[in-house]
């Protein structure tokens, strides 16, 4: 019988599908039929898979389930944002933001149910740790954004761009997130670019320097101020790891191809948000080929913060654009339905 204690087969690798066929006593070949059925064809069923024997079908579904998962709800904002929350066993579940942009369609996907990194200004820091996902939880997400938000809806154009900005922080789960990113951008997995994935983190080592050795995707680093007391006070992190130890090994490697380095810099009101922070930001990232993003704070209930004016940003912005380095501001997104920068709690009203 195929009960949910079944091992899921979405988040195995080829040489681990093929050990399954092995397992099976099947060819050799089915492990790569399993590849091509769970991440090129996104079955959700056995039954689907008809170049396979109906023998070895009923095989593996006695002894394995596929792992997909459907979402359990989402809203939808006017903005056209549509968020997704997931059920787990672990806690309140997690979501994934889908992100809709002219002709760029970005999924942001979670790496854990809550988070250790316990940063003041996030939401999903507040809600503290609760389990890591498993690579099977973590692709899921991206195999099972359906391709309508809700019937009746347009329909949604096709994923361009990954981010794994959701709840928690990947590298504090990165062995199930390094194999996320081998199903993702694999030839037998869903064959993407890895320019097409970005991987934000607070700077965690050594992680950080196997993502940058063994992997090509985007990094971006959540830096929020360069002076090293007041990020500390915000992101307790920065005491095992601290920013400028970050901004030592980043230094180490080569970002002026294709690659892309971006440090996120949420700007709070009379923070981080004058020319003297500029300027020390300045400093601090001298000699990196890199860009900046300036965020605007979302307020979450119980923290003592504000979002700066726009003037601020602008002003934050030019001055950096002044010195060579390239700083843009993001455009806020899914505000209204708790789906921005720093607010995924699991919460998802009933709006969709």
């Amino acid at each position: 019988m195929n009960t949910p204690t079944l091992p899921p087969l979405i988040g195995m690798n080829l040489d681990e599908l093929k050990a399954v066929a092995a397992n099976g006593r099947m060819p050799s070949f089915v492990g790569k039929q399993l590849a091509e059925w769970l991440y090129d064809k996104k079955v959700t069923s056995f039954d689907q898979m008809i170049n396979i024997s109906k023998k070895n079908r009923e095989w593996l579904a006695t002894n394995y389930r596929i792992g997909r998962q459907a979402p359990a709800r989402h809203s939808v904002s006017s903005d056209g944002t549509v968020k997704y929350l997931f059920a787990t066993d672990r806690g309140p579940g997690v979501e994934a933001v889908y992100i809709p942009d002219h002709d760029r369609a970005t999924l942001c996907v979670s790496s854990q149910v809550g988070c250790k990194m316990n940063c003041y200004f996030c939401a999903t820091g507040r809600l503290g740790f609760k389990a890591d996902l498993s690579a099977a939880e973590i692709v899921n997400q991206f195999l099972s954004i359906p391709p309508e938000p809700a019937p009746g809806r347009a329909r949604m154009q096709p994923l361009t761009n990954i981010v794994f900005m959701g709840m928690g922080e990947p590298l504090d789960n990165f062995k199930a997130v390094r194999r996320a990113i081998e199903i993702l951008t694999a030839p037998w997995g869903l064959a993407w670019s890895p320019k097409r994935i970005t991987v934000s983190t607070v700077g965690k080592l050594p992680e950080l320097k196997d993502l940058l050795e063994n992997t090509q995707v985007h990094v971006a680093v959540s830096l929020h101020t360069a002076d090293s007391g007041e990020r500390q006070a915000m992101m307790p992190a920065q005491k095992a790891f601290p920013i400028s130890s970050v901004v030592k090994l980043l230094k180490g490697y080569d970002f002026s191809h294709q690659r892309r380095l971006s440090f996120e810099y949420i700007m709070w009101r009379g923070v981080n948000d004058d020319i003297r922070h500029a300027e020390m930001l300045v400093k601090m990232i001298e000699g990196l080929d890199c860009r900046v993003n300036l965020i605007r704070f979302h307020a979450i209930p119980g923290v003592d913060l504000h979002p700066c004016s726009e003037e601020r940003m602008l002003m934050f912005r030019n001055f950096l654009n002044s010195k060579g380095i390239t700083a843009t501001i993001r455009a806020s997104r899914g505000e209204d339905i708790d789906g921005a920068c720093g607010m995924l709690a699991a919460r998802i009203p009933n709006n969709g």
